[in-house]
């Protein structure tokens, strides 16, 4: 049998060798090869050219929804497979607007990662029945809340500074983790403002901090 080959990217060792255990017992998958982050990731993939790439949202550095975004643009037949520790639905929506097709949570059970494998070679998309109704909830505005609403608003690159603002990133670092200049970011900073009418930097602290914080 020939086996397909999966390749992993996050950011802890423990759960990348975990995931190669588990995925190495099956008959038909093994383990091509583990990232910890995006750089070393894109470069691996081009060489050893799996035939389905597990990435983890929140890498450090350039995020995971990103990286999928770029996995997506330069190996559009290889199919994406989201992990998280999160299930918050603006995610899931982010992840397979990258270009995700499925989407699975580090606390669901292992064998929701092999189901969710084989349904993504079946060319079919991946989501547990609590994230489908969630996107769904997203999708048609119920039970939604404000803030995620407004999030909703910013392209991928705001939605990024955004994020590490709310994880108490300031702007020198987060032009560094972005590869981009200060001035770059401040202008992400005035557009966020702006989208999501907040008067000041205080209010986008506390809005960003607050948002992040809900994902606990």
């Amino acid at each position: 049998m020939c086996k397909k080959k999966i390749y992993i990217v996050d950011d802890h060792p423990i759960v990348c060798e975990g995931l190669e255990q588990l995925l190495n017992q099956e008959d038909d998958l093994y383990v091509c090869g583990c990232a910890h982050d995006s750089e070393t990731a894109m470069r691996s993939i081009g060489a050893v050219m799996p035939d389905l790439v597990i990435v983890d949202v929140s890498l450090e550095g350039k995020s995971g929804i990103e990286l999928m975004a770029e996995i997506s643009r330069t190996f559009p037949g290889v199919p994406i497979l989201a992990l998280s520790m999160y299930s918050d639905s603006l995610l899931v929506d982010r992840a397979l607007k990258a270009g995700a097709m499925g989407y699975v949570s580090k606390h669901d059970a292992t064998t929701s990662i092999i189901k969710a494998i084989r349904q993504l070679f079946r060319g079919a998309i991946y989501l547990s029945d609590t994230m489908a109704e969630q996107l769904l909830d997203t999708i048609y505005g119920k039970k939604l809340p404000l803030d995620a609403l407004l999030v909703d608003k910013l392209s991928r690159r705001e939605f990024e500074v955004f994020r590490l603002i709310g994880q108490g990133v300031n702007n020198h670092e987060i032009a560094e983790i972005l590869h981009v200049s200060i001035k770059t970011v401040e202008t992400h900073r005035a557009h966020i403002k702006e989208k999501l009418s907040l008067k000041n930097a205080n209010e986008l602290l506390r809005c960003a901090f607050q948002w992040v914080e809900n994902l606990q």
